[in-house]
């Protein structure tokens, strides 16, 4: 089998899609290999194509006209972007770069508008994930007006644990690898800020940082910054209060009568 026809295949947008639509999509699509830092595309390029990423990590984000970088969205395999341009964006407006390396499929724009107008559940999903990441975006946006920037911080941390935490024995891990910079980014920061701030969680025992990896060792001290935090990041509180009352209930039990909870 194709890789590109693999890969369509396994995207959700078009899981409903019969053999034939998607033999004609990977006909018409091309695949590319970006190395890490490789741009995708710039603002002012045409918006002629619609991206499916299959491997790698790749980051949307602004340049202010003072070189400032606001970053707007991180994709992840299975996604797609640059959906825009079905909507009547002529032209770019943000940079696409590959955080590492990275594949994609790059889908003509008039080929998913022949799609979009033969399946129209396939509007609705674009749609919802336009709303998703606007939403997202929004969020944001409204977390850094009046805040501090240790309060930005925390709602950076905290949004990212919903969509990359995993647990681990120490907590939360990230997973994400973020620079500082990258951090300073997304929250309208300095590096040296962010740097700063890192230490003064770590040396509170909310986090530790391990070479541009973070773990989130007590989510309810950090969500106590904030005035409000999502239903997900209750979930993921909760969720961990319980490993840890499980691993404390363990460590009281002799040896031969420990089990490691599933």
């Amino acid at each position: 089998m194709d890789e590109k026809l693999w890969y369509l295949k396994q995207a959700n947008l078009f899981e409903q899609l019969s053999a034939e639509e998607i033999a004609r999509v990977e006909s018409r699509s091309r695949m590319q290999v970006f190395p890490r830092k490789g741009i995708v595309y710039l603002p002012n390029d045409p918006g002629h194509s619609v991206f499916l990423l299959t491997s790698g990590r790749i980051r949307l984000y602004h340049v202010t006209a003072e070189g400032k970088e606001t970053v707007l969205a991180f994709i992840e395999p299975g996604e797609i972007f640059g959906e825009l341009s079905l909507f009547g964006q002529a032209q770019r407006e943000e940079f696409a770069e590959a955080m590492e390396k990275s594949t994609i499929v790059r889908i003509p724009g008039d080929e998913m508008q022949q799609l979009m107008t033969d399946r129209p559940e396939i509007v609705l999903q674009v749609t919802r994930l336009m709303g998703l990441r606007r939403q997202r975006i929004e969020r944001r946006l409204k977390a850094l007006l009046f805040r501090s920037n240790r309060d930005r911080l925390v709602y950076l941390l905290l949004e990212l644990a919903e969509k990359y935490g995993k647990p681990c024995p120490e907590g939360l891990h990230l997973g994400i690898r973020l620079s500082h910079q990258d951090m300073a980014s997304m929250i309208g920061s300095t590096r040296e800020t962010v740097t700063v701030l890192l230490g003064e969680l770590q040396y509170a025992r909310s986090l530790i940082v391990k070479r541009r990896q973070v773990i989130l060792t007590n989510l309810e001290q950090l969500a106590n910054v904030l005035d409000e935090v999502t239903p997900e990041v209750e979930r993921l509180i909760a969720t961990s209060a319980q490993r840890a009352q499980q691993s404390a209930t363990l460590q009281q039990q002799p040896f031969a009568k420990r089990r490691i909870p599933e």
